[in-house]
């Protein structure tokens, strides 16, 4: 089984994928490590500030690895920004039985309310360098471009509305084949 987990920015992917690791034993892959490894070892021009040309770069070496994860049938979790939205389409549906992926999508509500929790657990699996220049504004509009493409896309994924969701809604949504919120 491969997972693959996407959303904004500061949404909680990394620690919904340690949770899992904890859980599972799967092992785990950051597209955020990734894409700093390309990037330190010369690789790569692109910067970190290179998001929109990101996911275009990374997802043909994801894509093959996660292809390889399925034909060995070994369990893996990807988590990351850089997922495109027809991920699909690149994989037969032989693969697709053995690959679930969930987006986490914060709506504006939970997020006004919340900012100071989202910018306090940044930091809760893995240090980020200098976040401070993330603002409430910066959140709602990538979780809203988020949602209009999940929606847009048929993607399944967790709205985090009221409360930020605990491993059940997490795992339920994984193993759901429909839509879940």
């Amino acid at each position: 089984m491969v997972i693959l987990i996407g959303g904004s920015s500061h949404t909680g992917k990394t620690y919904w994928a340690h949770e899992l690791v904890k859980r599972t034993h799967f092992s785990c892959l950051s597209l955020d490590h990734l894409k700093m490894g390309l990037i330190r070892s010369g690789y790569t021009d692109l910067t970190p500030e290179d998001d929109e040309r990101m996911t275009g770069f990374l997802w043909p070496v994801v894509r093959e690895m996660v292809k390889t994860a399925v034909e060995n049938q070994q369990d893996m979790i990807v988590e990351g920004c850089y997922f495109p939205w027809d991920w699909r389409k690149d994989f037969r549906e032989s693969y697709l039985k053995s690959i679930r992926m969930v987006w986490l999508v914060m709506t504006e509500a939970y997020i006004r309310s919340h900012f100071q929790d989202i910018v306090g657990y940044a930091n809760v699996v893995e240090t980020r360098l200098d976040d401070s220049g993330w603002s409430v504004e910066d959140l709602i509009r990538g979780n809203l471009a988020c949602l209009k493409a999940c929606r847009e896309s048929g993607q399944r994924f967790v709205l985090i509305d009221r409360q930020y969701p605990g491993e059940s809604e997490i795992l339920q949504c994984l193993e759901s084949q429909e839509e879940c919120l």
